[in-house]
């Protein structure tokens, strides 16, 4: 579509103690006052003492740094009181070099000289296989997530656990706050739905972090071994001062991107609805500097903002905007669409709000379709978890009507957890 086409009609629209595994609770601060400390700071300040005389193999990105922001595995070879024997990279790479879906494969990191093995879609048969390797006893994991049941990296955790229990390493789970706060919130994924997104049954927003996903996968998923145990030893170190409901900008953490299209905080409250453009053939915004917040196709025109800003959804409102992405789905190409500006964080639902806004381009723009592969839709399948959203939206159901399908679920998921949950605060 032209540029004259698009913007026709436009107009002005209103714009640590080492905790065993079994520990419950940590240290209770006022809310919004305090600075918190990382599972990786306080392993650190106790002189890396929980893996003394250990081979150690280290999971981690970008993310695993310390409070001076040196990266762990810096800091850990720095120190010659750790022996790390092998480093394991997930999706985008050790040092995060790589783009979605990619990898920096196999190589010897040329600042410390520890072999990096690539991590991202391993199995736990091969990750099995490079723990035995490298003779690595204890593994190591350190990467801040993002709170959605489809952001790959705890599922990289869950393999290395898998990994874990047949080898018989210890697990250590060095802890750090979830970004998108306590809250649990979307649909279940169902059996048959399984998949690198999402490969057992949790919920799309979890609410957890992962030293307490670790916690639940040990109890609930992980196969026993030979001797009726699951992993040999799970430990992790919580991050302190950290409340469930406390956002980024109450911890004083320096945010440091996760993944190259996770650039802010605001970026990662959004994101577990607004991937669920990636199914679809709406740009999600990869390409832009506003990733999961600039939304649109080159057929997109004002009405889908006009349309979206008489709903009510809490803690959002949308601009409406227009953009090239440079990589990706439309790269080079004018889009119309809406920025989804955050107006309150401690109240914003991703989901909802991506809920009503494919609702409404499907409703406004024969061209909304989902991205092209076989079979169509399978992709939105696998990111909400079953195809009950999709077969919703095809039958002409309201956003309401398919967001009430998944609360006694979210309900559900929200009782199952608390035996896991490490600590305090608002967590419905």
């Amino acid at each position: 579509m032209k540029r004259r086409a698009l913007l026709a009609g436009a107009g002005a629209l209103a714009a640590a103690p080492l905790i065993d595994v079994q520990a419950a609770g940590a240290a209770e601060p006022a809310k919004h006052d305090s600075k918190v400390m990382t599972g990786a700071q306080a392993l650190a300040k106790d002189g890396w003492k929980a893996l003394a005389g250990q081979k150690v193999g280290v999971i981690s990105n970008p993310t695993g740094i310390l409070e001076d922001l040196s990266h762990i595995v810096d800091t850990m070879h720095a120190s010659g009181q750790v022996n790390v024997v092998a480093v394991f990279g997930p999706e985008h790479g050790f040092r995060g070099t790589a783009q979605a879906g990619g990898s920096e494969g196999d190589h010897v990191d040329p600042r410390t000289g520890i072999m990096v093995y690539d991590a991202y879609g391993a199995t736990a048969d091969k990750l099995a296989t490079l723990y035995a390797k490298s003779g690595v006893e204890t593994v190591v994991f350190d990467i801040q997530d993002v709170g959605s049941r489809f952001y790959t990296y705890i599922w990289t955790m869950y393999e290395a656990m898998l990994a874990a229990v047949r080898t018989g390493a210890r697990f250590v789970v060095l802890d750090r706050p979830n970004p998108v706060g306590g809250h649990a919130r979307g649909p279940m994924l169902k059996p048959g739905f399984t998949s690198g997104v999402g490969k057992e049954e949790i919920i799309q927003q979890h609410g957890m972090t992962v030293g307490e996903l670790a916690r639940m996968f040990n109890a609930e998923y992980l196969p026993l071994d030979a001797n009726g145990a699951r992993l040999k030893e799970l430990q992790v170190i919580q991050a302190q001062g950290w409340k469930r409901d406390q956002l980024p900008a109450d911890t004083g953490l320096t945010w440091v991107m996760p993944s190259p299209n996770m650039p802010t905080p605001d970026t990662a409250l959004l994101y577990p609805g607004m991937c669920l453009f990636e199914a679809t053939n709406l740009s999600e915004g990869r390409g832009t500097t506003r990733p999961f917040e600039l939304i649109g196709a080159p057929y997109v025109d004002y009405r889908w903002a006009q349309a979206l800003q008489t709903k009510d959804i809490p803690g959002v409102a949308f601009r409406e905007a227009y953009f090239t992405p440079f990589i990706s789905k439309n790269a080079n190409v004018l889009c119309g669409g809406v920025q989804v500006q955050i107006t309150d964080p401690y109240k914003a639902e991703a989901i909802l709000a991506a809920t009503h806004m494919i609702v409404e381009a499907k409703k406004l723009y024969p061209g909304f379709s989902w991205r092209a592969e076989n079979p169509p839709g399978r992709w939105i399948d696998l990111l909400t978890g079953s195809d009950r959203f999709r077969t919703m939206l095809t039958a002409g159901a309201s956003a309401e009507e398919i967001v009430a399908t998944w609360r006694s679920e979210t309900d559900a998921w929200t009782a199952r957890r608390a035996k896991y949950l490490l600590y305090k605060g608002d967590h419905r």
